[in-house]
């Protein structure tokens, strides 16, 4: 027999780890432990389920336990992983039941953060971090049936529920901290946003406090703010995400800056015979050279791939990440990737910054759309550092090159001159990247 594999969490790393670890070795005996009903949930498309765009929950699901178990792989779901004793190599179930271990793989996510208040624990009040949330969220909006929602918090499951929710018809107030959403970007870009949302008929309360969350007229709650008092038929928590390490701190495995598990390049911790993969780990950041904690499914896959070739006795590296990401608001594209200026600078950089509005096509082609690109660059040797975009056509796209760019080191001379297709109805001859990349050079 094999040696035996425990993998905590079956999350896109954790499912992803099962799977090549048994292809590269079938002979491993593989224990897949998920706390939840579903393993292998892909979890970004869930504001689209809840808003009917797709219909069918299963389509969330890659791999249902049943198509793991036909690979030989023991699934245990509704389980959830008490005590690890590293010692003696073994895992302690919650029912008291105890699973040896030659080699241990936490995928253990991240858990959503709750500002704190009297009341978040209501009935109605709901954060979306896995399927059953979803399909609480989905089954409430039907029971009620909902008029209106509250959404705290302006990040991308707080834009993305502002369309998913007000696509059903449901009236929307944000409440946000901060005085615009997704800060990641430029203001400008930021502004885009808002003016977006505030165009689809959402209501945006900024330097919101919230305090307390009570009931309301009618059974309906209501969210006690330094604004004052608003209520709603649901609301959601939407405030952040942070790595879910009460297993790791447990085994006195260390954590890195981030508070994400620290893992070397093939996703082994400083613990022999202990991987980490997926949200609760830490990333190679190739542009700043620091490990980070970027929480998205695309790099949970990736990691999940590394590691399972290196259980199952192969050699792979997870060579790291340049920080790309995008969301989709109403009819607007917004996406980033590598370092912004407050980044740069702590990463020991000099940076300089441009920010241009283009066409997403050729000028004369009818339906021609604006686009925004930003670029941040070291001073210093014009090396690429970061870039933004937004726009209703376009964004995801230049952010994807400018990706690759980030990947290879490129500086903005190279970019400048990229050969990029070029036709009319898909961009024009002197792209927008090419105007910023030389509009930076020369402001150097």
């Amino acid at each position: 027999m094999g040696k035996q594999v425990v993998i905590v969490g079956a999350g896109a790393g954790g499912a992803s780890v099962a799977a090549e670890a048994k292809r590269t070795d079938p002979s491993l005996s593989i224990v897949l432990i998920e706390q939840r009903s579903q393993v292998s949930v892909a979890a970004c498309p869930m504001p689209y389920y809840i808003g009917d765009a797709i219909g069918d929950e299963k389509k969330l699901i890659a791999r249902t336990p049943e198509k793991f178990r036909e690979t030989g792989i023991d699934v245990r779901i509704d389980t959830r992983v008490e005590e690890v004793d590293p010692n003696r190599g073994r895992v302690r179930l919650a029912d008291g039941a105890t699973i040896p271990y030659d080699t241990l793989v936490l995928g253990t996510g991240t858990k959503p953060l709750l500002p704190g208040i009297p009341g978040e624990d209501r009935e109605g009040v709901f954060t979306l971090k896995s399927l059953a949330d979803a399909v609480r969220i989905k089954a409430w909006l039907k029971e009620i049936p909902c008029r209106k929602a509250i959404i705290v918090g302006a990040g991308f499951i707080g834009m993305e529920m502002c369309e998913a929710l007000r696509n059903l018809g449901i009236e929307i107030q944000v409440f946000h901290r901060g005085t615009l959403p997704v800060n990641r970007w430029d203001r400008e870009f930021s502004q885009a946003v808002l003016d977006e949302i505030r165009g689809h008929g959402v209501e945006f309360i900024t330097e919101a406090a919230i305090q307390a969350i009570e009931e309301g007229n009618d059974h309906r709650l209501k969210l006690v703010t330094n604004h004052g008092d608003a209520e709603a038929d649901m609301i959601l928590m939407a405030v952040g995400v942070r790595p879910e390490v009460a297993l790791a701190q447990q085994m006195e495995i260390e954590l890195g800056e981030s508070g994400a598990i620290r893992v070397d390049f093939s996703q082994r911790t400083l613990r022999e015979g202990v991987y980490a993969v997926g949200d609760c780990c830490e990333s190679f950041h190739r542009v700043s050279g620091r490990w980070v904690n970027i929480p998205l499914g695309d790099i949970a896959n990736k990691q999940g791939r590394v590691a399972g070739r290196n259980i199952g006795g192969g050699s792979m590296v997870f060579p790291g990440i340049v920080g790309a990401q995008s969301f989709k608001i109403f009819s607007l594209e917004v996406a980033a990737t590598g370092l912004d200026e407050r980044e740069a600078a702590r990463s020991g950089f000099l940076p300089i910054s441009t920010l241009i509005w283009g066409n997403a096509i050729a000028g004369p082609m009818p339906e021609n759309t604006k686009l925004g690109l930003k670029l941040i660059a070291d001073r210093t040797t014009g090396k690429l550092l970061g870039a933004q975009a937004v726009g209703k056509a376009g964004a995801v796209s230049r952010i994807n090159t400018l990706s690759c760019a980030l990947w290879a080191g490129l500086t903005l001379d190279d970019i400048g001159w990229f050969d990029l297709a070029y036709a009319p109805p898909v961009g024009p001859a002197w792209d927008p990247i090419h105007i910023a990349a030389q509009k930076l050079r020369k402001e150097m």
